[in-house]
C-alpha cells in the first residue's frame, strides 16, 4: 500500500431532528473523533481527511441527492449514519443501494457480525456497503454507539478497500507480498479452527501447518459435511447467459441461451418479484384518479352535518296542524344563523337549508296559501297550511343520515376512478387527503444507433427509422394514469447504453426500453443488465407471436427492466400483456390484470406455430354480444395493425387446437375466443 496515502471521507448524517436543530447532532463530532484517533494509531501509514459533512432528514431523494453528488467529487469514503432500522422512516438503505456499481457484501457481513456479538438487537440494523465511482460506500446505525461499533469492524480493512475502489494501486501491486503480508500492513489476524485446508491463489504459508491461497475455498473437517457445489467451475460460469460484452462477434451466441418460457408462465415469474409500493398521501382533488386507497377510509364529517329541508317549503312544528301562521324568519342554503322556530310560527325555508332549532317537520310549499304580505309586497307575512297530519321528521334529512360521522366512506383497494363519484364523496365528508399506494414511474428509452426523433427535421438517410415505440409507449403508459420520464434514445455502444440506464433506473420504479434484445450483434439490453448493472434476467424468451424476444429483469434495489421487442407492434402487445399489469399490481391494484372477455370472431382467424396474439377491435353487435374485428396484417413491424385496435385475441398454437383444426390452420368465422381488452369496447364508448 502506498506509505502515507490521504483518504477523504463525507459523513452523512440522515435525521429529521438533526436536519431541524442541528445542535442535536452528536453523530458528526464523534465520527471525526473516530477518524482522528485511527489517525493517531496509524500515522505514517495513511490518513483519514473529513472532507465533507452534511446533515439531511429522512427523505429518500436528499439522502441520493447527497451521495451522488460526492461520489461525483470522488470521496474516498462515504460514510451515512441514522436511517437503516424499520421506523416507516427509515429509508437509507432504500437511497443508497440503487446506487452502487458494485456491492460490498463481506463488510456488510463484518459489521453485523461483530454487533451481534455485543446485542441482538444488532438484527434489527440494515446495513448496505458497495462502490459507486470511485467511492467506498457505507451506512452505519444513527446512533452514536452502533456506528462507532460498525465502523471499529471494518475500518481495518477501508484503507485496502479504499484503495482499490479508487484505483490508487493495482490490485497485483495490493497483494503483491501475499495474504499475510496484507493482514500485518493492516493489523488485522486471520481466525483460524481446527484442521482447515484453504486454496487460494496467493500461496504462502502460515508456518502452522496452514497453506493459503487467495480463492477462498475452504476444506473443514469438523465432523459434519460441508455443503458442496453440484456444478463445475464452467457451468458457474454460464448462469450469466448473455454475450459477453467484450467479446468479438465471432465468439457471440448462435443460438439464444435463454430458454423458451410460455405466457403463463412469464406473467407469473413477473407477479412474483413485483411488490406493492410504499403508501403515501394524496391530497382528494383530480389527481388523485387512478390511485388505490391503501386502508378503509373513514367519515371524517357526518352528511349533513345539520338537520337539512328535503322540499321547498315552510318549517313548522307537526303537531301545530292546518291553519294560517306568521312567517317569522327565512332559511336558504347559505351558511348564517336562525332563530329559533316557536309553536305557531314557521320559517320558510330552501331545499338543503338548515330548520330552524325547534322545528320538527317542512311542509311542501305545495300545500301551502299565500295569506297576506308585508306592507311593502316584498315579503310573505302569513301564509295558510293546508297540510294535517304531518310526522315528525317528515321531509326533513337528519344528522348522518346520508353519511354517519366515523362510518366507513371507502374501502381499502378502492380504485380511485375518473368519473368523479369517489372523489365527490371524499370531499364530502371533510377528508382533504387520503393514504394510497404510490404509483410506480415509469422510464421510456429506444435502443439503436437507427433510430431517430420523430421530430427531427430533413429527410431520413439510408438505414434511420423515425423512433414510433416511444411516443407509442409513453401515450399507453398516460392512458393508465402512471407517471413517465422520457429518457431518449440509446446509442449501441455498451457504456453509453449502461450509463443511460444507471440514470434511469436511479429516477425512476420500472424502466422500459425498445430493442437490442434479439441475437444481432449490437443487441445489448442482455448483456448490459447483466455485466453493467449486476441484474437478474429472470426470462429472456417467449413463446408468442410477436414478442418472443421479450426480456424481464430486475436489479439490485428491485427495480425492474422490462426489455421490449424493437418493432412496434410487439412493443405495444407485450406492454399490455406484461408491462401494463406489472405497474398496476405495483400501485396496489388487487385485480391488476386486464379483463379477458368473451368474443365473435369477425373473419377466420389464421393460427400460427406459437400462440399468437392477434390485435383486433372489439365492439357491441346488435345482437348484443361482443365481435372481434381483425385490424388487417400482423406483422410485428406494422404499428398499423396496432391502430384501431382495442384488445388482442389469444389465439392458440397451431398444435394445441387438435389434428383436424390443425391442418385447416384456422379459427373459423363465427366461433367464439377469448379477448383481453385494452381499452373501451367500442360502440360503449361515452
Amino acid at each position: 500500500m502506498t506509505t502515507a496515502t490521504a483518504f477523504n471521507v463525507g459523513i452523512l448524517v440522515v435525521s429529521t431532528t438533526a436536519a431541524k436543530d442541528p445542535s442535536t447532532d452528536s453523530s458528526t463530532q464523534l465520527l471525526r473523533d473516530f477518524f482522528q484517533a485511527e489517525n493517531d494509531a496509524h500515522a505514517g501509514k495513511h490518513s483519514w481527511v473529513v472532507a465533507e459533512t452534511m446533515i439531511v432528514s429522512d427523505d429518500q431523494r436528499a439522502i441520493e441527492t447527497t451521495v451522488l453528488e460526492w461520489a461525483e467529487k470522488k470521496l474516498h469514503l462515504i460514510v451515512t449514519t441514522g436511517g437503516t432500522g424499520f421506523a416507516v422512516t427509515d429509508v437509507t438503505p432504500e437511497a443508497v443501494k440503487p446506487l452502487l456499481e458494485k456491492e460490498a457484501p463481506g463488510l456488510v457481513h463484518a459489521m453485523i457480525s461483530s454487533s451481534l456479538q455485543i446485542t441482538p438487537f444488532a438484527m434489527m440494523s440494515r446495513p448496505v456497503a458497495g462502490v459507486r465511482n470511485s467511492s467506498l460506500i457505507i451506512t452505519v446505525p444513527g446512533s452514536p454507539k452502533g456506528a462507532k461499533e460498525n465502523l471499529q469492524a471494518v475500518i481495518k480493512l477501508l484503507p485496502h478497500a479504499c484503495s482499490q475502489a479508487a484505483n490508487l494501486a493495482s490490485s497485483r501491486s495490493l497483494h503483491s507480498g501475499g495474504t499475510q503480508r496484507l493482514e500485518k500492513d493492516l493489523g488485522v489476524t486471520t481466525i483460524h479452527s481446527s484442521s482447515h485446508s484453504h486454496s487460494h491463489s496467493h500461496s504462502h504459508n502460515h508456518g502452522d501447518g496452514h497453506h493459503h491461497h487467495h480463492h477462498h475455498h475452504h476444506g473443514h473437517s469438523h465432523g459434519h459435511k460441508v455443503p458442496q457445489p453440484h456444478t463445475t467451475a464452467e457451468q458457474r460460469e454460464k448462469i450469466a447467459l448473455a454475450n459477453k460484452l467484450d467479446d468479438s462477434v465471432t465468439r457471440r451466441h448462435r443460438e439464444s441461451p435463454y430458454p423458451m418460457i410460455s405466457v403463463p408462465e412469464a406473467k407469473r415469474m413477473i407477479a412474483d418479484v413485483t411488490s406493492t409500493l410504499e403508501v403515501v398521501k394524496w391530497n382528494v382533488d383530480e389527481t388523485l384518479v387512478g390511485f388505490v386507497l391503501a386502508e378503509d377510509v373513514m367519515a371524517a364529517e357526518a352528511v349533513p352535518a345539520y338537520r337539512a329541508s328535503i322540499v321547498d317549503g315552510y318549517a313548522v312544528y307537526h303537531t301545530d296542524g292546518a291553519g294560517v301562521y306568521p312567517v317569522v324568519s327565512i332559511s336558504h342554503a347559505a351558511p348564517g344563523s336562525i332563530p329559533p322556530l316557536k309553536k305557531g310560527e314557521v320559517t320558510r325555508i330552501t331545499t338543503g337549508a338548515p330548520l330552524p332549532p325547534g322545528a320538527t317537520a317542512v311542509v311542501m310549499v305545495e300545500d301551502t296559501i299565500l295569506k297576506s304580505s308585508t306592507a311593502d309586497g316584498k315579503e310573505e307575512a302569513t301564509v295558510e297550511i293546508l297540510a294535517s297530519g304531518m310526522e315528525d321528521g317528515e321531509n326533513v334529512r337528519e344528522v348522518g343520515s346520508d353519511v354517519a360521522l366515523g362510518s366507513l366512506v371507502l374501502r381499502k383497494g378502492t380504485v380511485v376512478s375518473a368519473i368523479g363519484g369517489e372523489i365527490g364523496l371524499l370531499a364530502s365528508v371533510g377528508l382533504k387527503e387520503v393514504a394510497v399506494y404510490k404509483k410506480p414511474c415509469v422510464g421510456v428509452l429506444s435502443t439503436g444507433d437507427e433510430v431517430v426523433s420523430r421530430l427531427r427535421e430533413g429527410p431520413l438517410r439510408m438505414g434511420e427509422i423515425r423512433d414510433t415505440n416511444r411516443p407509442t409507449l409513453i401515450t399507453a403508459i398516460k392512458a393508465g394514469g402512471f407517471p413517465y420520464i422520457d429518457f431518449g434514445v440509446a446509442p449501441d455502444t455498451p457504456g453509453a447504453l449502461a450509463d443511460l440506464l444507471k440514470a434511469a433506473l436511479s429516477a425512476v420504479d420500472v424502466v422500459i426500453t425498445t430493442g437490442g434484445v434479439s441475437m444481432g450483434e449490437l443487441d445489448l439490453l442482455k448483456p448490459t443488465i447483466e455485466q453493467n448493472l449486476g441484474g437478474t434476467i429472470h426470462f429472456g424468451r417467449v413463446a408468442m407471436k410477436p414478442g418472443k424476444p421479450t426480456t424481464f429483469a430486475t436489479v439490485p434495489g428491485g427495480k425492474q427492466v422490462f426489455a421490449l421487442p424493437g418493432n412496434p407492434a410487439s412493443a405495444l402487445v407485450t406492454y399490455h400483456l406484461f408491462v401494463l399489469p406489472a405497474l398496476r399490481k405495483a400501485a396496489g391494484y388487487e385485480s391488476f390484470e386486464l379483463p379477458t372477455v368473451k368474443v365473435v370472431a369477425e373473419q377466420d382467424l389464421r393460427l400460427d406455430p406459437r400462440p399468437e396474439y392477434h390485435r383486433v377491435y372489439v365492439y357491441m353487435r346488435q345482437d348484443g354480444r361482443l365481435g372481434a374485428r381483425s385490424t388487417g396484417g400482423q406483422r410485428s413491424s406494422r404499428i398499423g395493425s396496432a391502430s384501431a385496435a382495442n384488445a388482442v385475441v389469444a389465439l392458440p398454437a397451431k398444435g394445441e387446437v387438435g389434428e383436424k383444426r390443425a391442418n385447416k390452420g384456422i379459427i373459423p368465422q363465427g366461433e367464439t375466443v377469448d379477448a383481453i381488452l385494452w381499452g373501451m369496447i367500442g360502440g360503449l364508448s361515452l
